[in-house]
């Protein structure tokens, strides 16, 4: 348990490496044949991608997932060869965490990774649930899913039982698009930063039932099995935006921590409206790298730019 416990704050420490390209890029007005080959390129990759101009200001709006299996396939060249062309890149969220924080974890492993003492999911979920999550895990010699947070039991059920490899897998559009900017010298800037102390507070103090629309949900993906993800990456590949949204992996993800957290999850999008306001008023091109469910959803990063009259150019989203 201390391990996956150090595992979850790795994740942490991962996003708040260093940043790539810090030299500080000019931004030179670009010619609109040289623009039309930044959007073509990317259009060609087969990731989801929208442009907003407003003026000078061009925002390329490129929306990933993670878990693409690896032979899966699509044009990642083409997305890598566009990112580098723009003047700067907006990255998600650095985590940043330190000494005392990766100490807390491992102090606190128990009480993030396992149930109350004397407890189990039958405790919390429905019999309706607990019986299918019973069925699910029926061919499972060890039992010590039942006792574990019913956070990782959501999680174990996504990877386990669902296909879902997370950062894992295959190369995904933030993959690529961090490697283009590094080999290119491309400005890099991440939308915002969360400190590793809220991070883990928001682990600690949830009570189990916070956790129970993402087990639920990830029950749902699990009943599905490994096609689930495969499923949800082909349908990114195709620009099926709505399916991505839709399939039950995007929704056991948007439940989980962080982003079903009540007060992580504000901050990560608000930070995300923020530069994308900025990106707005800013000379050049602008790329931003985003989950695609936090630019596609109902009222998300896409509604609120088109109800503010801009013209969205991408692959229909709803």
């Amino acid at each position: 348990m201390r391990k996956f416990a150090i595992a979850v704050l790795a994740l942490v420490l991962l996003s708040g490496a260093a940043v790539p390209g810090l030299a500080q890029a000019q931004t030179p007005e670009l010619e609109v044949s040289q623009l039309d080959e930044v959007v073509v390129l990317a259009r060609r990759s087969g990731a989801p991608m929208w442009t907003v101009t407003k003026g000078d200001s061009t925002l390329i709006l490129v929306g990933a997932i993670t878990g693409i299996p690896r032979d899966l396939r699509w044009r990642p060249d083409d997305l890598e060869a566009a990112a580098a062309r723009a003047d700067l890149i907006l990255m998600p969220q650095q985590g940043r965490a330190s000494v005392a924080d990766l100490l807390r974890v491992i102090w606190r492993a128990r009480t993030i990774g396992l149930m109350p003492q004397g407890q189990t999911t039958a405790d919390y979920l429905s019999p309706e649930y607990q019986a299918r999550l019973e069925a699910i895990m029926a061919d499972e010699r060890n039992q010590n899913w039942r006792t574990k947070s019913l956070l990782f039991v959501g999680f174990d059920l996504m990877q386990d039982k669902a296909g879902y490899s997370g950062r894992r897998g295959g190369d995904d559009a933030m993959d690529i698009i961090q490697r283009a900017a590094r080999r290119a010298r491309v400005t890099t800037r991440p939308v915002g930063i969360v400190r590793g102390d809220e991070l883990i507070d928001s682990l600690i103090t949830a009570p189990q039932t916070a956790h129970l629309p993402c087990v639920e949900a990830a029950i749902a993906a699990a009943e599905i099995g490994p096609d689930a993800a495969r499923e949800r990456a082909e349908d990114w590949r195709a620009l099926r935006v709505a399916d991505v949204i839709a399939s039950p992996i995007d929704q056991a993800l948007n439940q989980c921590w962080p982003w079903g957290d009540p007060e992580i999850a504000p901050q990560l999008r608000q930070q995300w409206a923020a530069a994308i306001e900025t990106a707005m008023i800013s000379p050049g091109v602008t790329m931003g790298v985003a989950p695609i469910r936090l630019l596609a959803d109902a009222g998300g990063v896409l509604d609120g730019l088109q109800a503010r009259g801009f013209d969205v150019v991408g692959p229909d989203w709803k």
